[in-house]
């Protein structure tokens, strides 16, 4: 069999670089929506079709106006934003700014902390919070807000990312009556959650998807979980909480992702 030439094999290897490259921009950039909808007799018949976008773990990646179209799309009622959108490895907070720049002249937006908020310099951080404010995001600090539609609403609170290492449930709202939305950052903590008994719905993400999805396996790794990790992406359940994790949209220390499209959550509530 007739060897190929030194030239054929540098050829060969360029093209599969170059197919790699392809693929793994692809892998890190496609946009995807990841659709639910959270039904409840808690939800009022006004509040039916009322739509929450949620963008998570940002990272300072700059999708090139591709993310605002896409939200904007979608139409949301409110956008929860939970956590990481500037990353305290390769630090950017004007990428972070501009994009929650817009993201509050599309819609009313909230914001919880992630735990790379509190690893960045402590002047990044201010600038970060100064910035969010002056663009017009509601910064939910273990703080709840009512959200009102159509004469009717619902609770709205987030939790502060530092918070969710100690009893938290103090902050969350008694009222077991009206509908409860959670912001919380990190989805481990789903039975903290849900052991309060009046968090309806947790809006979480953190966990990159498992940055790398196996086949029949699911996520490879994710923060504060290790390998094989149970919490990555999707609607969980917790005694009567709901959990909807978002496999997020940028990387961090691993800064790559595979078969785990960037991914923006949108969640409609109905009445039931």
């Amino acid at each position: 069999m007739k060897k190929l030439s030194k030239k054929k094999k540098i050829i060969i290897f360029a093209v599969i670089l170059v197919i790699l490259f392809i693929f793994c921009f692809w892998q890190n950039n496609m946009l995807t929506v990841s659709k639910y909808t959270y039904s409840s007799a808690k939800i009022a018949k006004e509040l039916d079709g009322f739509r929450i976008v949620q963008i998570s773990d940002l990272h300072n990646k700059d999708f090139g106006g591709r993310l605002i179209d896409k939200i904007t799309e979608l139409n949301p009622d409110i956008i929860a934003i939970t956590g990481d959108i500037a990353d305290s490895n390769h630090t950017n907070i004007e990428t972070a700014l501009e994009f929650v720049k817009k993201s509050a002249e599309t819609a009313p937006s909230y914001y919880i902390t992630g735990n790379h908020e509190y690893w960045l310099e402590i002047s990044e951080r201010e600038k970060l919070m100064n910035g969010l404010e002056s663009a017009g995001v509601k910064i939910l600090s273990d703080e709840t807000t009512e959200i009102e539609y159509n004469g009717k609403s619902f609770n709205l609170t987030g939790l502060d990312d530092n918070t969710l290492m100690s009893d938290f449930r103090n902050i969350l709202p008694d009222d077991k009556n009206s509908l409860n939305i959670l912001l919380a950052h990190e989805p481990q903590y789903i039975n903290s959650y849900s052991s309060w008994g009046s968090v309806d719905l947790v809006l979480t993400g953190h966990a990159h998807g498992g940055q790398f999805i196996l086949p029949f396996i699911g996520g490879l790794v994710a923060p504060d979980q290790g390998f094989f990790p149970e919490y990555t992406d999707g609607l969980h359940k917790s005694a009567n909480t709901s959990m909807i994790i978002s496999r997020g949209l940028g990387n961090s220390v691993i800064p790559l992702r595979l078969f785990n499209f960037p991914d923006i959550v949108c969640v409609d509530l109905k009445h039931s």
